[in-house]
């Protein structure tokens, strides 16, 4: 893996085919997305995975300004994210429940820990997990990942299902995005200088994934606490 600070000006597509697993991609100075990294993974993740949700299941939140949000969301770990008219925040029990959020699977856990390695971040602590999940027309608008109270740790983002097409900004809304695919499997970790980069998801295109179906989930990892 190149780590030296060239900048990036390569331009991704989302109709172009997966790429082959193991591949590594830079899209910033420390920003990476491993081609299929979680693919080794899924035997032992999915099953956890629908335990998760079957103690959290995915809801629509709300907005400080009163939109319903177009993707799912629900949280595992210490910490989960969540949104209403109070604001953004992370909050240790589910609002829905009144429970503590499920507790973060440990291969959940490893494997964040062994993609952010892989991009040269080590000792990635994870106490939060955000799952989302878009359907199709469901998408996120560019946003930072400002709520965590240290921002020194970088974000680990794992897409399973259906592809998308991931948008890496810049330190401003009006930035140009990077427009990048990803697919089943696919890891994104950026941290570091490029820790605050407006990011975004395009509305997911219809399709059905042989595994997971009409769906995209995204299991992101951080620091929160």
């Amino acid at each position: 893996m190149r780590s030296d600070n060239t900048p990036i000006t390569l331009d991704l597509f989302a109709d172009q085919a997966p790429s082959t697993p193991g591949q590594t991609e830079r899209i910033g100075q420390q920003a990476f997305v491993l081609r299929g990294f979680a693919l080794p993974w899924l035997e032992r993740l999915l099953p956890d995975l629908e335990a998760v949700l079957r103690a959290a299941p995915f809801r629509q939140m709300v907005t400080p300004g009163g939109f319903t949000m177009s993707v799912a969301l629900s949280s595992c770990g210490a910490l989960g994210w969540t949104t209403d008219r109070s604001g953004y925040r992370y909050t240790s029990r589910d609002p829905q429940s009144g429970q503590p959020w499920p507790d973060m699977p440990a291969v959940f856990r490893e494997l964040a820990q062994a993609a952010a390695r892989a991009a040269n971040f080590e000792h990635f602590e994870p106490d939060a997990c955000l799952i989302n999940r878009y359907v199709p027309g469901a998408r996120m608008s560019l946003h930072q990942d400002k709520n965590e109270r240290s921002l020194t740790a970088p974000i680990v983002s794992i897409s399973l299902g259906l592809p998308a097409v991931f948008q890496f900004g810049g330190f401003e809304r009006s930035d140009k995005s990077l427009r990048v695919p990803l697919f089943h499997g696919d890891i994104v970790v950026w941290g570091g200088v490029d820790r605050l980069r407006y990011h975004g998801v395009l509305p997911l295109k219809d399709g059905a994934h042989p595994q997971l179906g009409a769906q995209r989930i995204n299991l992101t990892f951080r620091t929160a606490g």
